[in-house]
């Protein structure tokens, strides 16, 4: 997990690659305890489900994205 900070608004990129759910959805609940927003690219064929899922439970806004590291999602409150 990395922190990038621009124009005062921090964002927070989760690497959840090899992990299988639901640590990525876990990792993404902590990041947006403290965030604005965050990016996070996990391989677990249920990522997908369960982010949605969390960001729907929570009200947050979810676009896919594509990173060099592979497709990911930003989340934003």
């Amino acid at each position: 997990m990395t922190n990038n900070a621009a124009a005062g608004d921090a964002t927070v990129d989760i690497d959840a690659r090899g992990l299988k759910c639901p640590w990525p959805a876990l990792r993404l609940a902590r990041a947006m305890r403290t965030q604005k927003s965050a990016a996070i690219v996990a391989d677990d064929p249920i990522a997908p489900a369960e982010i949605s899922s969390l960001a729907a439970e929570k009200g947050w806004t979810v676009e896919e994205i594509r990173t060099p590291l592979g497709t990911g999602w930003r989340i934003f409150r």
